[in-house]
C-alpha cells in the first residue's frame, strides 16, 4: 500500500493539474465561460497598462494572457498525467506563474478577494513541492541504508 505522503502528492498533483488546465483554458478561449474569458481579457489589459515596459519589448496583453494560459494548461496536463520529475518541474513553473500573477494583482491594486485564489493555489503548489521533495529524500535514505546493509552482509560472508 502506498504511503500517506505518496497519496497526498498524487491527490494534490491531480487536483492542482485539473485546476490549472481549467484556468488556463478560460484564459485561452471563451468556450467554457464567456464572462470569465471577458474578465480575463480586461484584467490582462490592466496588467499590460501597469507595466509599460512590456509594450516596449513587444508583449501585448493578448500575448501575455495566451502565454500564461498556455503554461497553465501545459503544466496542468503534466501534473495530472505525467509521472516522475516532470511533475516537479511543472509544479515549479506554475509556482513562478502564481508569483507573477500575484505581482500583477498587487501592481494594479486589486483587492484581496480578486487574487485570493492565486495566493491559495501558490501555497498548495509550495506544499505539494515540499511534500514531494521530502518523499524523495526519504526514499534516498532508505536506499542508502539498504546498500549499507548489503555491504555489511558481503563483508560478513567474506570473513566466514
Amino acid at each position: 500500500m502506498a504511503s500517506p505522503r505518496t497519496l497526498t502528492v498524487v491527490a494534490l498533483s491531480f487536483a492542482l493539474g485539473l485546476f490549472f488546465v481549467f484556468m488556463g483554458t478560460i484564459k485561452l478561449t471563451p468556450r467554457l465561460s464567456k464572462d470569465a474569458y471577458s474578465e480575463m481579457k480586461r484584467a490582462y489589459k490592466s496588467y499590460a497598462k501597469a507595466l509599460p515596459g512590456l509594450k516596449k519589448v513587444g508583449i501585448s496583453s493578448v500575448l501575455l494572457r495566451k502565454v500564461i494560459g498556455t503554461m497553465e494548461v501545459g503544466c496542468g496536463i503534466v501534473m495530472t498525467l505525467v509521472p516522475g520529475k516532470p511533475k516537479d518541474v511543472a509544479n515549479f513553473l506554475l509556482l513562478l506563474v502564481m508569483l507573477v500573477v500575484l505581482f500583477f494583482h498587487q501592481l494594479v491594486g486589486d483587492p484581496l478577494k480578486r487574487y485570493a485564489h492565486a495566493l491559495v493555489f501558490g501555497i498548495l503548489l509550495t506544499c505539494r513541492l515540499l511534500v514531494a521533495r521530502q518523499n524523495e529524500e526519504q526514499l534516498d535514505r532508505e536506499e542508502s541504508r539498504e546498500e549499507q546493509v548489503n555491504a555489511q552482509e558481503k563483508n560478513k560472508v567474506k570473513l566466514s
